[in-house]
């Protein structure tokens, strides 16, 4: 009898659905807990936080959660900036669902959409305190570069990946 992976047999349960309204509360659960053990929300993060369907879907963005049914145990954004420019956003993870993959799974799916979407630009915006996002999105082949100054004042690292073929 093969032994699974704990980490795999935990991946086996989780989904990664697409944005509904239903949603919308743990979409902002998830990132205010982050945000907050850390830092202050700001402008940006009410915006988009309280209304992710005006500021992230309707200008063609996407969100994605990750759900353990029942439960949301992770979100992840992607938001158009320009036709071929887009921002991976907002990904957060349950600490009690942590280390199980859901990071990669999220990741890799806005990656997939944003090539759906035409994107040929994958950009975001961090903070190295988080070293484990960061690791995470360098293993997604994201690397740094200097961009415009963000709206964020917690950011002092930003990333691109380059989506063109």
């Amino acid at each position: 009898m093969a032994v699974v992976p704990r980490k795999l047999i935990a991946l086996s349960r989780m989904k990664i659905v697409d944005y509904e309204p239903r949603f919308r509360s743990a979409f902002k659960r998830l990132n205010v807990d982050w945000i907050e053990t850390h830092w202050q929300l700001e402008a940006a993060d009410h915006q988009a936080l309280d209304d992710p369907q005006k500021h992230i879907i309707d200008p063609g963005g996407h969100i994605f959660l990750a759900l353990d049914d029942p439960d949301v145990v992770g979100t992840c954004a992607l938001i158009r900036l320009t036709d071929i420019t887009f921002e991976l956003a907002k990904m957060a993870v349950d600490p009690s669902a942590r280390a199980r993959g859901i990071g990669s799974a999220l990741g890799a799916a806005v990656i997939e959409k944003a090539r759906s979407l035409g994107a040929q630009e994958l950009y975001l915006e961090s903070n190295t305190i988080l070293q484990p996002a960061i690791n995470l999105y360098r293993k997604l082949g994201f690397e740094e570069f200097v961009g415009e100054p963000s709206p964020y004042e917690r950011c002092n690292i930003q990333m691109m990946l380059n989506l063109r073929m």
